[in-house]
């Protein structure tokens, strides 16, 4: 007997897949049917591995053919698992954002080097220059741009852009800036899980009205973790700066920080190393220096690693107290603090330049997982 393809066909229209939902030529199950007189062999495709699933599918088709279509038919039935990928749990779908030119991550391999206080300093002393300049406080559990910036009690309202609804960023001092800060009480503490922190940055980076940038800021939280991996799924960085001061144990951590974004899956070129609170000049005695916690310690790590050495900024008891009151202190004219991060900055914009025009542009990374900080390139 010859047995015809239409009718076996048909005849599998009345078994469903477990998790399938439709029946199983028409959900895509069967892939194809051949027949050779009594004989048919039968190529399915399922999207789980499970041996029972398999088992079940063999079987009801062998019977729905024998009881259907001819009740000696040889049957064969050849299974292949195509198993769907895994769900990344922290993957934020990274794109460019339209408008932004640069995009600098500062980052620092330990807490308490002054890295939100660099960030603002380097913000503000951009927008004096003439850049438009935006910050983004990627420190989920510790922001502190808003009292800097003298913004604390600020929300950020709804503008409409293009017929959506954007996050329109809180303006001050010439720096456009978004934080976890805007939407938490101050003594409301952030316990998020990853998921929860990566969804939050997503808003603030592509659901924010930041309109034309020449620099974007990003304040990252201290070490090398989840949100630093989150920010370059979700951004192609044009380049890092690492902050740290000259003691041993905040080296230490900053060469990990130089060595995250140095690796060959992730790639974003450091811009250089900035050595904050690198000595203490008393008032009264302008031509002294006391290396309190060491003496060139980063900028012997910068010669070391082969990165650019941005600059050293002195421990001065102004810088402090303007961030506290949140006025930073690049905006107090003719003094030491003003010198210092100006010519900071003007490293940096050096540096990008050269970047630019040597590099071709950062790619988006796409974290494949968390152990060991592989990575490949999207």
């Amino acid at each position: 007997m010859k047995l015809e393809k239409a009718a076996i066909l048909k005849a599998l229209e009345s078994i469903t897949v477990a998790g399938e939902g439709k029946n199983m030529v028409e959900s895509g199950v069967v892939k194809n049917v051949i027949t050779f007189g009594d004989e048919v062999i039968v190529d399915i495709t399922l999207s789980t591995p499970a041996l029972h699933i398999k088992k079940r599918a063999e079987v009801d088709i062998m019977k729905v053919i024998h009881e259907k279509v001819y009740e000696k038919a040889k049957v064969k039935v050849n299974v292949k698992v195509e198993a769907p990928p895994k769900p990344e749990v922290n993957q934020i779908k990274g794109k460019p954002i339209p408008g932004i030119k640069n995009i600098i991550a500062v980052a620092s391999g330990k807490g308490g080097v002054g890295k939100s206080t660099v960030t603002s300093n380097l913000a503000v002393t951009l927008a004096k220059m003439g850049f438009k300049v935006g910050l983004l406080d990627a420190d989920i559990y510790g922001p502190s741009s808003p009292i800097m910036f003298d913004v604390a009690t600020e929300r950020p309202l709804s503008v409409t852009v293009d017929g959506k609804s954007k996050m329109k960023p809180i303006e001050n001092y010439g720096v456009k800036i978004l934080s976890i800060g805007f939407f938490t009480q101050p003594d409301q503490a952030v316990v998020w899980r990853g998921p929860m922190a990566a969804k939050a940055l997503n808003q603030m980076i592509f659901d924010a009205a930041w309109g034309e940038l020449d620099f974007m800021l990003i304040d990252l939280p201290p070490g090398t973790g989840d949100i630093h991996l989150s920010i370059m799924q979700s951004l192609p960085i044009t380049g890092a700066v690492v902050v740290s001061t000259p003691q041993h144990v905040a080296l230490a951590d900053a060469r990990k920080g130089v060595a995250m974004f140095q690796q060959e899956s992730i790639n974003v070129p450091v811009l250089g190393i900035i050595e904050n609170m690198a000595y203490f000049t008393p008032a009264e005695l302008p031509d002294n220096k006391y290396y309190i916690f060491g003496q060139e310690g980063a900028k012997h790590l910068s010669e070391d690693l082969k990165v650019p050495f941005l600059g050293e900024l002195p421990l001065i008891q102004s810088v402090r107290e303007a961030g506290d009151i949140g006025r930073p202190a690049a905006l107090q004219v003719d003094t030491p603090a003003e010198e210092a991060f100006n010519e900071i900055t003007k490293n940096v914009v050096q540096e990008v330049v050269n970047r630019n025009e040597n590099l071709p542009p950062t790619e988006i990374v796409k974290i494949t997982t968390m152990a060991g900080c592989s990575a490949t390139k999207k």
